[in-house]
């Protein structure tokens, strides 16, 4: 308890709290530019975090890290174009929110979800950090392989109405994501001779391709053939509490599932939205409008990316393992000033640790009044008149692109992703399966092949309890999707079938 509050003391200081604020206004600018990672800006400004003492420097880490995951959604939300990876599913319901006239609102509920998700991440990495991290160290190869299993097995589940499609879609997500170095012999791989490439296709520039430019080409196009696309107010921004109350059911159980996934190594609030958008719609009764612009599928995906952020720091913290990218940054800027993330820094540094526990509980908290009074400028952004906004997009995303690495390659893939976008708009292909395929593919290869070498080449190892669980899952999220799409070809027939009865009756 003494930890606790002194921990709280160290944080309810001015200097603590004015790196959040800082972090915060810098993670919102770089959220929202796509190409831009927080990663990427954590890295920047990290020199800057040695000369101060551990705790305010991290503040402004963690304040980045949250503020651009946040503010992902925005450009998600308006453009269709995820600003950050995490920030991915948002556009199952986000974007069609905006198309319906209703941006405002879906900002609106971006930002409560988001903060929500934090605070209750926050709230679990406070009290069970520990038993969590522990729990994080049981998964092997064979626990990650079936993890990506059953993310696949979303594919089913989103892509009712048009599952072959959809199938199609993520099978091209999973031969992009072999592109590369073999991860367990070495070998290069569908590379055609490119040096650049034996890193595999970035995921940035890919997302910024397929979504962007994709939809840049798009409009081109109707500007072409003179169909005038005239820009669409935001409308109303009020959320109201009767609506809250019947998100905050489904924001509740995502933001859960967000950190529980954050937690695993390796995995964050990209796969964690896209397991929270299914696992709400699985469990709500009225799922017609899920992917078409429903409120508690933006939610779900909003609060589980955003709960995401303190599962990752658990096994951050706790056993010195990164839980992602951005963790793996947090942990250079410990060590610099001479603490080392694991078991030990609960003795040695208790103050500190609670220290970011507590400020994980405040940033939230901050981000939703900075989001409140920014929120309706940002809304303006379906104001500008279409033929200046596109080419701007499409010019953003390629200096997106090249900033990553200042690489052409990047640039080309970028172009590449964009052109097979707009293919697949064109040809009713959705593009989230893709997605989703190219973040578990990585994780699916090795934690198969991995798990089939330490087993000798036996796959006994399909049975173990938290593999055998997966599976489970897995079958019953496709077996669920495949009575929907059976249900859903179902009631037209036998909606022709009253008809027809009602023509005879009449004659």
């Amino acid at each position: 308890m003494n930890d606790f509050l002194n921990g709280l003391e160290s944080v309810l200081t001015w200097q603590p709290l004015l790196f959040m604020l800082i972090g915060i206004l810098g993670g919102i600018v770089v959220g929202a530019i796509p190409g831009l990672t927080a990663t990427m800006t954590i890295a920047i400004l990290l020199p800057f975090t040695f000369v101060t003492d551990p705790l305010p420097g991290v503040c402004l880490l963690l304040g980045i890290y949250s503020g651009a995951v946040y503010a992902g959604s925005i450009p998600a939300i308006l453009l269709r174009i995820p600003g950050t990876p995490s920030s991915a599913a948002t556009l199952l319901d986000g974007h069609p929110m905006t198309l319906q006239g209703k941006g405002g609102l879906a900002l609106t509920i971006s930002l409560v979800a988001s903060s929500i998700g934090g605070v209750i991440g926050g709230v679990l990495l406070l009290a069970f950090a520990p038993t969590l991290a522990g729990f994080a160290l049981k998964f092997g190869p064979a626990e990650f392989f079936m993890l990506a299993v059953f993310a696949l097995a979303l594919i089913a589940s989103m892509s009712e109405g048009a599952m072959v499609k959809g199938l199609i879609s993520g099978l091209v997500g999973l031969l992009i994501a072999t592109v590369g170095t073999d991860p367990i012999n070495g070998i290069t791989r569908l590379t055609f001779g490119v040096d650049a490439l034996q890193s595999g296709l970035g995921f940035i520039p890919v997302l910024i391709g397929l979504f962007g430019v994709a939809e840049a080409l798009v409009r081109f196009e109707e500007h072409i053939h003179h169909r005038k696309v005239s820009s669409i107010p935001p409308g109303s921004f009020r959320l109201k509490w009767s609506g809250l109350r019947k998100l905050m059911p489904g924001i509740s159980y995502s933001s859960l599932i967000g950190f529980g996934v954050g937690v695993l190594p390796g995995t964050g609030g990209d796969i964690g939205s896209f397991i929270g958008h299914n696992e709400v719609k699985r469990l709500s009764r009225n799922t017609e409008n899920f992917g078409k612009g429903d409120p508690r599928g933006l939610a779900a995906c909003e609060s589980a990316n955003n709960a995401s952020v303190p599962g990752t720091l658990a096994p951050t913290l706790i056993l010195g393992i990164p839980g992602n990218s951005a963790a793996a940054v947090l942990i250079g800027a410990l060590t610099v000033h001479g603490l080392q993330p694991g078991p030990g820094l609960f003795t040695g540094s208790p103050d500190l640790v609670y220290g970011i526990f507590i400020a994980l509980l405040v940033i939230p908290v901050m981000m939703f009044v900075v989001g409140l009074a920014g929120i309706r400028s940002w809304g303006q952004i379906t104001r500008i008149p279409t033929e200046y906004l596109w080419p701007s997009i499409l010019a953003l995303s390629v200096v997106g692109a090249y900033a990553l690495q200042s690489s052409a390659v990047d640039v080309m893939i970028t172009i590449a992703a964009g052109v097979l976008g707009y293919f697949m708009l064109k040809g009713g292909f959705p593009p989230a399966p893709l997605v989703i395929g190219l973040i578990v593919g990585p994780l699916a290869e090795t934690g198969f092949r991995r798990a089939t070498i330490i087993n000798s080449g036996s796959y006994e190892w399909v049975l173990q309890p938290i593999p055998l669980v997966m599976l489970i899952l897995s079958v019953v999220t496709v077996g669920w999707a495949l009575y929907r799409s059976w249900a859903m070809r179902k009631k037209p027939v036998a909606a022709k079938n009253v008809k027809r009865e009602e023509e005879d009756v009449r004659k």
